[in-house]
């Protein structure tokens, strides 16, 4: 192993040593993501309060109108006839449920405000949650596919691929040379072959001299006329 396979084996040992040392990420996250759930339960449970409150303070607020209203007619009856002490004190009355009234107006104001700024942050805190975990994915994934590439790298340096190309190169070369040495003869077979069949048509040929020659002394000994005798 080379200097920069030694440098990279010491700086990825040093990498996984601070990776052990500190929390895993994927459990930070899914922590995370547990608090949050939590707060958005709290939140619920607070607009849920907050509404039932609401309710119960229109109830008390149309009760008051109501009973304001009975003592404003039980001060015209008094009136009406003759009893204007009994009159007053219709109208006091009246004017303490008038008050109450009042303030439960102010209330359902102010609730109505909460209830409506605790929506509005069970809201965000929903869209917070849904982003966290589409963050989380992204996050899982890209950590999980860097430990996968990490570990190709480290099986990589293990396996040391340069020597598998050597073993591959020489390989080749030996098939090279095999297909060269068949080249050669086959070359070798087809020359021997072609010899062969030259060497038959030049013993053909002087076969056919041989017969011409004759036949020619032959013709020249018939043409010749007969010896004296």
């Amino acid at each position: 192993m080379g200097l920069f396979g030694q440098l990279g084996q010491a700086i990825r040992a040093q990498i996984n040593d601070w990776v052990r040392g500190v929390e895993d990420p994927e459990q930070l996250l899914d922590q995370a993501l547990v608090e949050m759930h939590a707060d958005l339960v709290q939140l619920r449970q607070a607009v849920a309060q907050a509404i039932a409150t609401q309710k119960r303070t229109e109830r008390q607020h149309e009760q008051n109108q109501a009973l304001a209203q009975e003592w404003y007619n039980r001060a015209q009856l008094a009136l009406q006839g003759g009893n204007e002490a009994q009159a007053r004190d219709a109208l006091a009355r009246r004017q303490t449920y008038q008050q109450t009234t009042q303030q439960l107006e102010k209330h359902l104001v102010q609730q109505r405000d909460i209830i409506a700024q605790l929506k509005e942050n069970m809201r965000t805190l929903e869209r917070q949650i849904v982003e966290a975990r589409t963050r989380r994915d992204m996050y899982i994934a890209r950590a999980r596919s860097a430990e996968a590439s990490q570990r190709i790298q480290v099986l990589m340096d293990q396996v040391g691929p340069r020597q598998d190309f050597g073993v591959l190169g020489r390989m080749e070369e030996r098939v090279l040379e095999l297909e060269a040495q068949a080249a050669a003869i086959a070359e070798l077979s087809a020359d021997r072959q072609a010899n062969t069949i030259e060497a038959r048509f030049a013993a053909l040929e002087s076969g056919e001299s041989t017969i011409e020659a004759d036949l020619k002394a032959l013709k020249e000994t018939l043409h010749q006329p007969p010896p004296a005798s």
